[in-house]
């Protein structure tokens, strides 16, 4: 299979969503997420081809400024500075072994939120609306990627349209990445 050599780390990568469709089509998909692994102790091989992480957005949520735990941006950062690591350590092994440069895109997602102060302005923003999921959550990228074409032009806007699904485990069902996007971003950046 042509893709099965392409290494795709999918780092906190929960059920996988984002890298569904890299893996659908035969890539090497590496899902790098608690319990099994921890970020902070991840090493990545070399020729890698691309990165996707989703670090938790739970001491970067604007919406955290009314829970009981107040937000903790040291313990947050120490996750998202380790999805960084380990994005840079990928590139930089196969600049040091000489090998061809394989390594294609990498991409940082994390909703609207305290994060921008730390990582600066992002370079693509969406909401899973912009992709066909039938729900608003403003949502930002870093890094270094071909852009994801939204459909029409720009938000889709349904006859009904959620700021999020209802479901008794909501929290958990936001943290998925939304089919719609995924699969734009993998047409995007193969």
């Amino acid at each position: 299979m042509e893709n099965a050599e392409k290494i795709i780390l999918d780092l906190c990568g929960g059920t996988g969503a984002w890298s569904k469709s890299y893996k659908d089509a035969g890539y090497d998909v590496r899902l790098i997420t608690s319990p099994e692994y921890d970020v902070r102790d991840y090493r990545p091989p070399p020729n890698v081809y691309g990165v996707l992480a989703a670090p938790p957005c739970t001491d970067f949520s604007y919406a955290r400024t009314n829970a009981l735990t107040p937000t903790n941006f040291r313990k947050g950062l120490e996750i998202v500075y380790a999805c960084r690591r380990i994005i840079d350590e990928a590139i930089c092994l196969q600049w040091d072994n000489h090998t061809i440069f394989n390594f294609k895109f990498w991409a940082l997602e994390n909703p609207r939120g305290y994060l921008a102060w730390f990582l600066g302005k992002p370079v693509f923003e969406f909401d899973p609306a912009d992709f066909g999921d039938f729900y608003l959550k403003r949502t930002y990228l870093w890094g270094r990627f071909n852009p994801p074409a939204k459909l029409g032009n720009g938000l889709v806007i349904p006859d009904y349209i959620e700021r999020m699904p209802g479901h008794k485990n909501r929290s958990l069902q936001r943290a998925i990445t939304p089919a719609g996007f995924a699969h734009a971003f993998f047409k995007a950046n193969r």
